[in-house]
């Protein structure tokens, strides 16, 4: 598939477009993009089996991003891990059950992604009792957040990192896996009914399970440690890539120091059998520990030489041009960048511990990208010469620069189709030489979003077995960070009445939606419904003029003014 001469226009613009570029030029495959295509080879999708001291584990790999994991006990079960999708998790446990058809008597979430929680639904349509879903007692908290007030973003960005969108051709890995496949079935989460903080110890057909609470990757990270079988989970905080100390999807500060601590927590425990929720198995106390080492250690050094650098002045570009490595460290296949990079965890580090402003006097508040790119062509002689320096670039194969020019070109609106022909370019260029699967999707991804007849797609399909697990306090959450005042200048109560036995209040005020959950005495439209027809009405599943008008949803008030509200939060 991938010769020694990669064409720039790969399938994603030779498809999308009506006639040929003239910018066509060969990007020669690099030694380390040929790295990452050799790195698929720890994703061939296959279930791997153990004997272990406590009795079997199966191990699926391969499908989707994150592995599953499946203890044997007695008469029962227990999943680690549910997979990415419900269309994985089915294709899994047709496998697992190959092995062990025992019935599923528990399902542990190492942490709150998708890639870890969304096939869930599976095995709890498919058995006949429902199994105890276990999860640090924050995991459901984050993953509302990402189902609710950053969906659209986290969608946008994931589809962008994790190349969901690219042809086969054109999609190596994603660094931890081969693909994400979330979007090919609805979304399987379940909200967990077995909650910890710290650690739990458990008895699930006749498996002691340990689990303890480890942030790492996520502040809701644990990892499981299974005494009689000598084996640890250490969820996503060991993996065979450079750790994602900081995502480029976006994520909240990931506690760099917290991450160290659980590892050497882990260590304590002499494992003979590791397995991650990504990448292959180790086996043996002395390559486990020798690995977790390593891991630990290059976090730490990165962590530590960041402060180091920033309490010398150093601002966060200059830091992430500074810090390497160390060569014996460098060197492990364990810390290859295939997920993370060195220089995004600095600038993680830094923003972490000292916000965005980064110390120079200049960055505090700068001038608007509009005003910049004015100042810019100023410099360069005009739009036009501007232009001339961006086709310059794209010749001499400068394509970061060439980046940054046609930045401020698409501000300026100044030929806008043919500056985004070579922003693409540049894109796709810049891109297929990435040996990262996270920037080189995300550039590739970027590059087809500049097509017209792009369309994206949903990566959490909303379906009505979804909206059972989103949390009305979720919804209201959304409706708070929808509102557009530009669409009202009103003030007013809306007040609602959930047969469920939960009241909610919506205050328009000040230019906010004011959300609580304390009953008002006064309130200018008062609505009463079930939760649930409510939230399909949020989600667009029911009209609420159907609604209405079935008496499914009554409102008191008026029902324009409520289905103005409604427009509110457009």
């Amino acid at each position: 598939m991938y010769k020694k001469h990669l064409i720039l226009l790969l399938s994603i613009f030779l498809i999308s477009c009506s006639k040929p570029s003239s910018y066509d030029i060969e990007v020669p495959l690099t030694s380390e993009v040929e790295k990452l295509i050799q790195h698929s080879k720890e994703f061939d999708r296959q279930v791997l089996s153990y004997d272990t001291p406590g009795g079997a584990i199966h191990f699926a790999i391969g499908f989707g991003i994150a592995n599953s994991i499946m203890v044997e006990g007695k008469e029962g079960n227990i999943i680690i891990d549910a997979s990415d999708s419900v269309f994985e998790a089915e294709k899994i446990y047709s496998l697992f059950s190959k092995k062990n058809s025992n019935p599923i008597k528990a399902i542990i979430y190492t942490h709150n992604h998708g890639d870890h929680t969304f096939g869930t639904a599976f095995y709890v349509n498919n058995q006949d009792e429902r199994p105890q879903i276990i999860a640090h007692e924050d995991t459901d908290f984050y993953v509302q957040r990402i189902m609710g007030i950053l969906n659209p973003i986290i969608t946008e960005r994931s589809n962008r990192m994790f190349g969901t969108l690219l042809s086969e051709e054109d999609l190596i890995n994603v660094g931890i896996g081969p693909s994400l496949n979330v979007a090919k079935s609805p979304t399987g989460y379940i909200r967990p009914d077995v909650i910890f903080n710290d650690n739990l110890e458990l008895n699930i057909a006749g498996i002691k399970i340990e689990l303890f609470h480890a942030p790492g990757e996520t502040n809701d990270q644990l990892f499981v440690w299974l005494p009689d079988h000598k084996a640890l989970l250490p969820g996503d905080n060991v993996y065979k890539t450079f750790p994602n100390l900081y995502t480029i999807r976006g994520t909240t500060h990931r506690d760099v120091i917290g991450w160290v601590n659980s590892i050497d927590h882990m260590k304590t425990f002499d494992a003979e059998f590791l397995f991650p929720s990504h990448t292959k198995p180790i086996i043996g106390k002395k390559e486990i520990k020798e690995i977790l080492t390593i891991y630990r250690d290059a976090i730490q050094y990165i962590h530590d030489q960041t402060i180091r650098l920033m309490n010398e002045g150093l601002y966060p570009d200059q830091i992430a041009e500074l810090i390497k490595l160390p060569e014996h460290i460098a060197k492990s296949p364990y810390l290859y960048e295939f997920y993370g990079t060195v220089r995004w965890s600095v600038k993680s580090i830094f923003n972490g511990y000292l916000g965005w402003f980064n110390g120079n006097p200049s960055e505090l508040d700068p001038l608007s990208r509009k005003e910049r790119a004015i100042r810019i062509s100023k410099l360069a002689g005009g739009d036009q010469m501007l232009l001339e320096q961006l086709y310059s670039a794209v010749k001499k194969e400068d394509m970061q620069w060439a980046l940054e020019l046609s930045d401020h070109l698409i501000t300026l609106d100044y030929y806008v189709d043919e500056v985004k022909d070579l922003r693409k370019k540049a894109l796709i260029y810049e891109g297929s030489r990435s040996s990262n699967p996270n920037k080189r999707n995300y550039f590739l991804t970027s590059a087809l979003e500049l097509n017209e007849d792009f369309e994206s797609n949903i990566l959490i399909e909303r379906t009505e077995e979804l909206l059972e697990q989103i949390s009305i306090d979720t919804l209201f959450n959304v409706l708070s960070v929808r509102f557009n005042p530009e669409l009202t200048n009103e003030e007013l109560t809306a007040c609602f009445d959930f047969s469920s036995g939960i009241t909610k209040n919506i205050d328009i005020r000040n230019d906010v939606a004011v959300v609580s959950d304390i009953k008002q005495k006064e309130c200018d439209l008062y609505i009463k419904t079930d939760e649930i027809e409510f939230k399909k009405i949020l989600v667009g599943f029911e009209s609420p003029v159907s609604s209405l008008a079935s008496g499914k949803i009554e409102v008191i008030g008026g029902s324009t003014l409520f289905l103005k509200f409604l427009s509110m939060f457009r």
